[in-house]
Parts: C-alpha cells; structure tokens; sequence
C-alpha cells in the first residue's frame, strides 16, 4: 500500500505489505508480479505517459498485437489520469526472471515508453492492478481483455519464450527513433538521393517477404521499413524502390496514410507525398544501415557469444549508471563518452578485448584525441578498462571492458564461485548465467539484444558527437551527453540522476539548449521539437565541419605514419631495391615489394634522414585531389626523389 504524508499527499512509494480480502483499500495499491522464489506470474507492461500519452497508446497496441500473434491472453487497462497503459498477463507456471528481464529490453527496443523496471526486478518489482486508485485520482480501467485471463491464467512459459523469440526477430528490423547520421559521406545519385555503393543484390529473404505482405491491415509503417533497409542493404538505389511503390503490398505506407480505420492516398504534392515519404524514409533507411553493423552468416556459437558480450557491456552500463555522480566532475562527460565507444566497439567485435587507437575512440566520441587518451588512461586508473596490450607499430593499444578485479580473494558471484577462478577477459565474467533444463535460453535472444544494446550506445554517442557540442565555442560537451539522454520526454530530476549533475546545475545546461531551440520545456519535463536544429547552431556558433576537420586530420597522421611504418620495413628488410631504383610517390598502384606503398618511398632530408613533415604534406595533398597528375602531387614527387641508401 502506498504511503501518506502528514499533510495527506499520496506518495509514490508501497512500503506497507497487507493481505487482501474482496475488497482492495482505498490508498493506492500493488502487487508483486514474482513469488518468494523470484519467478514470475504476472507480467505487466508498464506504459508511461508523460507530456503527450500518443505514445504510450501507439507501444499498447504493438505490445498488445505482438501478445495476439503468439496466442497470449492479455488486459489492457487505462493506468491513471495521465493516459498511461498497463499491458496484464497472468502466467499458469512461473517464468525464470532472466527470461522476463530479457523480454522486457527487447520490447522496451521497439517501445520507448515501456518502463521496465518492474519486469527487471524479481524482489520488489510491483504494479498497481485493475481498479487500483491511482494517486492523481481515478483508479485503472480495463480498456481491452477478459479479467478472466488474470484470474484463470492459461499462458505458459513456452508461450512466454516463443514471444522473445519473434521479438527477436524484430528487433533488427526496427526503425529508429531519429534520424542516424553516417559519419562519412555517403554518395548520391543524379536525383541527389543517398545509396550505398556496390553491385546491386537481390532482396534478403525478410525483405523480400515484407515486400508482397498485405501491410493494409497491420502496420504499414514498420512492414515499408523492412523493405527499404533490406533495399538498402542490398545495394539498390532509390529509383529502384520507387519503381515498385504502385504495385508492392509491402509499400502501402509511400501509397497512403492511415485515417482512422481505413486508408487513403496520400496528397500529390507537399511533405506528405508519397514522394516526399519516401525519400525521407530512404534516406533514413540508407543512414541507417551505413551506420549499423548488420551480422549476416550461420555460426552456431554466434548465438552464445552474442549473449555473454551482451550480459557484460550490461553490467558496464548498469554500474557506470549507478555511480551518476563519476560523470558529473570536470572530466566525466568525455570519460563516459570514451567508456560508451569502448562498450559499442566491444559489441561490434563480440569480444570485451578490443584494439582501439586514441584516434579511434577521439573520433567516435566527438572529442580530441588527447582527450580519449587521458579519458582512457583514468578509466584504467581507477578499474573501469584495462591495458592488455601496448600500442605497436601500426597496431594501437587493447583494451578490456571487463578488467581483473583489485582483489581476487574477495571478487566472488552470485553462484559462490571465485571470480579469480574466470580467465581473465572472458566476456562472461561476472554474469551468472546457471539455468536449469526448465528455463532454456529462447533461440536469438543473445543477437538481439546485443543488437538492441548497439543502436542504444550507437544513436547516444552520435547524437553527442556533433559540432555544436564541442568545447570552446560550442555548447560543450556536458550539454551534448545531456541532449543525448533526452531522446523522450523526461524530467530535470530523472536527467539529473542519470547525468550526475545537481539539479540546479543541469537545469543551467538545459536551459542553454532550449535557447537555441534543441530542446522544449513543459513544466519541468523536457523534450526535443520536431525537427533537429544541431546543423543550425552550429552554423550559428561558427563551428560547423570543426568534427569533419579534425577526422581528416587525423586521417592524414594515420596514414603518415603507416608510410613511415612500410619506410621501416622496408630497411629491415633483407633483400631490399636499391634506393635509387625505388618509385617515387605516385609511380605505383600495386604493392610491389615488402614496405613498399602506393606512394613510394618515403621523403628523406639531405642529410638522409626521414623528411616528416614532407611526408605529411604528400598524404594530404593526396587526400584532397586523387589526380595523377596534379602540381601538389608532383612537387611531392620532387620532395619524394630525396632520399638516401
């Protein structure tokens, strides 16, 4: 039962425990949805509904169509006077609680206002029922469903499982929340819409199938995006796709728009065109899969590695939230940006050991690569990461997500077995992952959320990493982490409990980027507009292309050193040309010896020695014009022909 203060104001908080007869109390109230042995018999999908209760209304009914296509009675009930919606389900046998923690994460992936802490913990996780008060006033009403269902339960954990299983498949076919931008430019056709380069291939299977589905009766949206990732991915071009929009079921949603109950064609001219609709939705789709890696392949141990990287950049996430107020000081916002890169990049590679240069992380992060250097070294310090192994020659340093404890002796899991006993960098360490033949893992559930952790870490750190929020003229990079966090409605408390900022503080931070109109303020819950304004501040600031700038910079240093690399080769080499036979830069395009480049030897000084900064303007003369014949290229040529034995 909830508590009441002095004053008589209904707390958001259930501490009294009570047994109840047929009829419930009158203060607001909740039950548990696991038993005394953490294994649940209820499920609830707890949809919040904050400024605009759209949202949590459209998550219902895909919550509620994603029950029905798996056969699972279900009530869906009005939570309170905000519009909020509890989604009900009543289990006949009690499900494991890692099976209903991961159910919960892959719906929250295709519904942003599922609250899923109540379905994440099996000790206190509770609900407020059918007829419940709700602290506002108003008690919660069955909407859809049977009561029934609830108090004669049919569903089994089989049911339960097979509903992670479709989820899975869902999962990497989701369409994201905002617009992903690639961070290397992307071609256009002669019409100036985006592809991918390479030969054109046939439609993947999903694809293909979504492309004759009937979407007129379901949801047409999410069936067209199916369509245009696998497009996309496939290699087509934009013209291709819009060939097929009069006839192909699957594109419903380019021919018309949902009014009401049925559907009509969609205007001739203006945003909502089907023309204008599908070049926005190409666009993003191409965006899209430029900007996500997509695993393709049959290996069987994929399943079970996807799962245990998964379960450990979890467990980075989940203690790096928990202590907010690390990424609160000077330098914690670029610290947690280093962390995320470091946790995305493990994701990608499937391994919490992975090799990433300063550059790479600086990039990644939108910030400088002294930064990423000094960020990573601190995370180090203080057990974050670890080095496992130095930088060398053109390999740059590796690092571990998943470092050896301080002190083995008292590192211990939940299962009892020392954590000193797990090698060192297993991706599995300190997860415990015991289940019994009753509770099997569901088949896909480890690569999608794998996956649904990867767009989560993806769309943070890009949205972050932009020119408007970079330091000295920018907004910052505090402001760039907390715009990053507000991808719903949310408010200054709940941001500043994630940021780690005092409230007074972040509320500063938040009102700098409501004046320059990327983010909107109701009350004290704030939201991005409609339409993204970062390109436009940064115009505004003078710091537009800064993030572009220093990624061609560092290109140009990566590539100056790994001539210099092939240069050393090449004197260690023990049946080397002679130096006055070697091409000079820009007379090759194979690789004809060992240490040998497309750019030739490498600019010596008169003296002999390695002409640096010769070879730093070759490389980037040769990043801004590819002509064989250009002047910049052959003065680097006459730089190039200095060289001594």
């Amino acid at each position: 039962m909830a508590t009441v203060e002095a004053g008589g104001t209904v707390l958001n908080s259930f501490p009294v425990h009570r047994r109840l007869d047929q009829d419930g109390p009158g203060l607001p109230w909740a039950v548990y949805l696991a038993d005394a042995d953490q294994r649940f018999r209820l499920l609830v999908f707890d949809l919040d509904a904050k400024l605009d209760p759209s949202p949590a209304h459209r998550d219902a009914d895909v919550v509620s169509g994603l029950l029905d296509d798996v056969g699972v009675g279900h009530v869906v009930c009005r939570s309170g006077p905000s519009g909020g919606r509890h989604v009900w389900v009543a289990l006949r046998a009690s499900v494991d609680a890692a099976t209903v923690a991961t159910l919960a994460r892959l719906v929250r992936h295709l519904c942003p206002s599922l609250d899923i802490a109540p379905l994440s913990n099996p000790v206190t996780g509770c609900v407020r029922p059918p007829g419940a008060p709700h602290r506002d006033g108003g008690t919660s009403q069955v909407l859809r469903g049977d009561l029934g269902t609830l108090t004669a339960p049919s569903t089994t954990p089989e049911q339960v499982r097979a509903l992670v299983g479709r989820l899975a498949k869902l999962v990497d076919d989701t369409e994201p929340a905002h617009d992903p931008t690639a961070r290397t430019p992307l071609p256009v056709d002669r019409h100036g819409h985006l592809y991918l380069p390479g030969g054109r291939r046939p439609l993947p299977a999903v694809s293909a199938a979504a492309l004759q589905a009937d979407a007129a009766v379901g949801d047409a949206s999410a069936v067209a995006w199916t369509v245009l990732i696998g497009a996309a991915s496939a290699r087509w071009r934009h013209d291709d796709v819009a060939a097929l929009v009069p006839t192909s079921p699957g594109l419903e949603h380019v021919r018309t728009l949902r009014q009401g109950s049925t559907r009509a064609p969609r205007p001739a001219r203006g945003p909502a065109s089907a023309a204008m609709v599908l070049r926005r939705q190409w666009h993003k789709a191409v965006q899209h899969v430029a900007t996500t890696a997509r695993q393709v392949g049959a290996d069987p141990t994929f399943d079970a590695r996807a799962d245990a990287i998964a379960a450990a950049v979890r467990a980075v996430q989940e203690r790096a939230d928990a202590t907010a107020g690390r990424w609160g000081t000077r330098t914690g916002p670029t610290d947690r940006r280093v962390l995320d890169v470091l946790c995305t990049l493990a994701l990608q590679a499937i391994s919490a050991d992975v090799e990433a240069d300063t550059r790479r992380v600086a990039l990644l992060a939108g910030i400088g690569r002294e930064t990423a250097r000094t960020g990573l070294l601190r995370l180090a310090g203080e057990g974050w990461i670890a080095l496992t192994q130095a930088a060398s020659g053109p390999h740059g340093a590796r690092w571990t997500i998943t470092p050896p404890p301080a002190d083995p002796a008292v590192a211990v899991l939940a299962d009892g077995v020392p954590e000193a006993a797990i090698p060192s960098g297993a991706v599995h360490k300190g997860v415990t992952t015991n289940r019994s033949q009753a509770d099997p893992r569901p088949a896909g559930a480890g690569p999608a959320e794998r996956l649904a952790l990867l767009a989560q870490l993806t769309a943070r750190t890009t949205d972050a990493a932009h020119d408007v929020f970079t330091a000295r003229a920018g907004l910052g990079h505090q402001a760039g982490n907390t715009w990053a966090r507000v991808s719903h409605s949310v408010s200054s408390l709940d941001l500043a409990r994630t940021i780690g900022h005092p409230v007074d503080e972040l509320r500063v931070v938040l009102g700098r980027l409501a004046e320059v109109g990327l983010l909107q303020r109701t009350g004290d819950t704030w939201s991005r507009p409609g339409q993204d304004h970062r390109d436009a501040s940064a115009v505004a600031r003078g710091v537009a292309g800064v993030l572009l700038e220093r990624e061609r910079r560092y290109r140009i240093e990566r590539a100056a050193w790994a001539w210099w690399q092939a240069e050393h080769a090449w004197m260690l080499a023990p049946r080397r040309a002679h130096p006055t036979r070697r091409a000079g830069t820009g007379q090759l395009d194979l690789l004809a010896e060992p240490g040998t480049t497309t750019l030739g030897a490498h600019p010596r000084r008169p003296d002999g020695r390695a002409d640096f900064r010769a070879a730093r303007a070759i490389v980037a003369a040769s990043t801004t014009d590819h002509s064989p014949t250009s002047e910049p290229q052959q003065a680097a040529r006459d730089a190039g022909g200095r060289r001594a034995a």
